[in-house]
């Protein structure tokens, strides 16, 4: 029986977050020195202007005091203009916090806002970058995060890519760390059709191996599929159960060898037909 949970290999995906955040941080830098060369050009302007205002030798005090002002307004603005938007809120550092406590908080906030996490996968998270597990607790603690709003941006991620029962998609959301409650939220904001999902997992499973029709039903009931939505999924796959027992009969002989009657009892004890397995062994050069 084939255990397809789909469980991440974890530290596969820290090294692609890892690898997001840098080119986050270098797009933050460019932006940056964008804002910086545009103070400094309006600093410029600034002086000039004071130049030319004093040699006028009819302004008053209180003409330079506001054409000062006047000058100084862009440069303040610019900051506002090229600030990069966070998904998640602002970060707010308390007095008592180590440096290392507020850079593992940015380093959270960077991570929110290109993927969703549960607390404690996003504290795994940075301690994997090298923070302790109270500066990483810290972090992910005082981010501001709602729990239930990533436990759906995770499961939707999941769907987007794969297909799950309810209670499957539950079980992985649980494995990334969130509580049951926010799984159960996550997947029900989703709107999961496991009707449609069984079928597409049953196409799934198609792809890369062979089945007979009992076969898959009970694979897609091991998903967490009822008896009747793994029914419909099977029913709807579009499956050839004669070439299904062909190939599974071809993969038998890759590493084994058999008499004709012991494969075609091997078919049969996988859930083909007696006329599925005859077709299959027969398909095969038997």
């Amino acid at each position: 029986m084939i255990n397809n949970k789909s469980k991440i290999t974890t530290k596969m995906i820290r090294l692609m977050t890892v690898a997001a955040v840098f080119c986050s941080m270098a797009l933050t830098a460019c932006s940056t020195k964008k804002s910086s060369d545009i103070s400094a050009v309006d600093s410029t302007d600034s002086q000039v202007t004071s130049v030319a205002d004093s040699s006028a030798p009819q302004v008053t005090s209180a003409e330079k005091s506001e054409s000062k002002q006047s000058s100084d307004a862009p440069e303040s603005s610019v900051p506002e203009e090229t600030e990069t938007v966070a998904t998640s809120a602002p970060v707010s550092f308390s007095d008592s916090a180590t440096m290392r406590e507020k850079n593992a908080l940015s380093k959270a906030q960077s991570y929110l806002r290109f993927s969703s996490f549960s607390e404690k996968g996003l504290i795994e998270q940075l301690e994997f970058e090298g923070f302790t597990t109270s500066e990483a607790e810290y972090g992910a603690r005082n981010c501001g995060a709602d729990w239930n709003e990533q436990a759906a941006k995770k499961a939707q991620s999941y769907l987007d890519y794969s297909s799950f029962s309810r209670d499957s998609l539950i079980e992985q959301l649980e494995f990334e760390g969130f509580t049951h409650d926010q799984a159960v939220y996550g997947v029900d904001q989703v709107g999961i059709n496991e009707e449609d999902q069984a079928v597409e997992k049953a196409k799934d499973y198609l792809k890369y191996s062979s089945f007979s029709y009992s076969g898959l039903v009970e694979q897609l009931e091991f998903e967490g599929f009822t008896h009747e939505q793994a029914v419909r999924g099977v029913d709807n796959c579009g499956a050839d159960w004669n070439e299904q027992a062909a190939k599974k009969a071809q993969s038998y002989l890759d590493y084994s060898s058999f008499s004709r009657d012991a494969l075609i009892e091997q078919l049969e004890f996988e859930g083909f037909t007696h006329e599925q397995a005859v077709y299959g062994v027969s398909a095969v050069g038997y």
